[in-house]
């Protein structure tokens, strides 16, 4: 059996990272494993150890109309692609609900499918509909990232939960930095350069506390970052980086995590940049609905406030920065809490999951 992965766009978001994971998980066990991705940028997909790689074209704008093009182009030359490539006997694992052209080539094939679905927020709606018909019509089975999202996006397939998790490779770096002493009250934020993503919120907290450091690091280029900010009067306790391939260094300076996804444009199913951020001991401020409020507790190791109300994240801010008791308990919690998602147990669902195809 060959396992034939596919994803979209390449790059260092959370969904191309978890299918990294799975991935190494497969070709650590010398399974045959083959990669359609586009191949224009670099991401986490890019040049894992015994994959063989197969690209096809995507070219992402920012005009939606062009977007649309190309999404769909991209599919119908994925679909000729695989429709060529694939065997009968072939598992096609579907990395996002996007890459719909896989699916249907795996079913014109007779392949069996399974897909990874890591997202419920897609727009426009129309689109969101037929993606997830695509699903139905196509998956044998379906991979959650949590509870939140198979109770939001339920199939009549049969379903895994299987929490994003951290790499073994992360954690040891992570404890290593983790003996290192903070100086400075940093306040972290990792997203997209997107206004659903909470940037503009962040913006205004670092306006309103002069007095703490606020470092946002979004997947972008500094061309991209430039182009958002040149109407804003960006405060000079806010740092700016485009994207990282290594986020180490954030994590360890930071004192405090937030995700300020806008709940009613963009509701995160898990959360992994919340996650890696509780592995370095960081308290963390998230919306309450989504994924998300399974890796964070109330009161426990951080807190659950909506984006939009922003003086209220900046009084828990203020709090966490002036009670050192509670910051404490929380950074103890926060690691516990990081443990559980271990990869030992992502490598053996996923092999769990694929194994009953060979």
């Amino acid at each position: 059996m060959r396992i034939i992965a596919v994803h979209l766009l390449n790059d260092y978001s959370g969904s191309p990272k978890v299918l990294m994971q799975a991935l190494k998980a497969f070709t650590k066990n010398n399974m045959d494993t083959h990669l359609f991705t586009s191949g224009k940028r670099v991401g986490f997909l890019s040049a894992i150890p015994k994959v063989n790689n197969h690209f096809f074209t995507y070219y992402f704008s920012e005009n939606k109309l062009i977007r649309i093009f190309f999404y769909f182009f991209s599919q119908f030359i994925l679909f000729f692609k695989l429709a060529f490539f694939l065997k009968k006997t072939d598992l096609v694992y579907v990395n996002t609900v996007l890459p719909f052209g896989a699916s249907c080539a795996a079913k014109l094939k007779g392949c069996k499918v399974i897909y990874h679905i890591h997202e419920t927020s897609v727009k426009p709606k129309i689109l969101k509909s037929f993606l997830f018909n695509i699903v139905k019509g196509t998956a044998t089975e379906v991979i959650y990232v949590s509870e939140f999202l198979a109770n939001q996006e339920a199939l009549h397939l049969k379903k895994n939960i299987l929490y994003n998790v951290l790499e073994s490779g992360f954690i040891e770096i992570a404890n290593k930095n983790n003996a290192l002493e903070k100086k400075e009250k940093i306040v972290l934020l990792i997203c997209s350069l997107k206004k659903y993503k909470g940037v503009d919120e962040f913006l205004k907290l670092a306006e309103i506390n002069p007095k703490f450091t606020f470092k946002l690091v979004v997947n972008a280029t500094q061309k991209e970052i430039d182009s958002y900010f040149h109407a804003e009067n960006v405060p000079s306790n806010l740092l700016i980086y485009p994207t990282q391939n290594n986020t180490h260094p954030f994590y360890q300076e930071a004192s405090i995590i937030l995700n300020l996804s806008d709940v009613n444009l963009w509701v995160e199913t898990f959360g992994l940049t919340i996650l890696e951020g509780m592995a370095y001991r960081l308290p963390a401020i998230v919306p309450p609905v989504g994924g998300v409020i399974e890796l964070v507790e109330e009161n426990k190791n951080g807190f659950l406030i909506d984006s939009k109300d922003i003086a209220k994240i900046s009084e828990k801010i203020n709090l966490l920065f002036s009670n050192t008791e509670l910051y404490e308990k929380m950074q103890f919690h926060a690691i516990e809490k990081s443990k559980v998602f271990s990869e030992v147990h992502f490598e053996e669902s996923i092999l769990k999951i694929v194994s009953k195809y060979s």
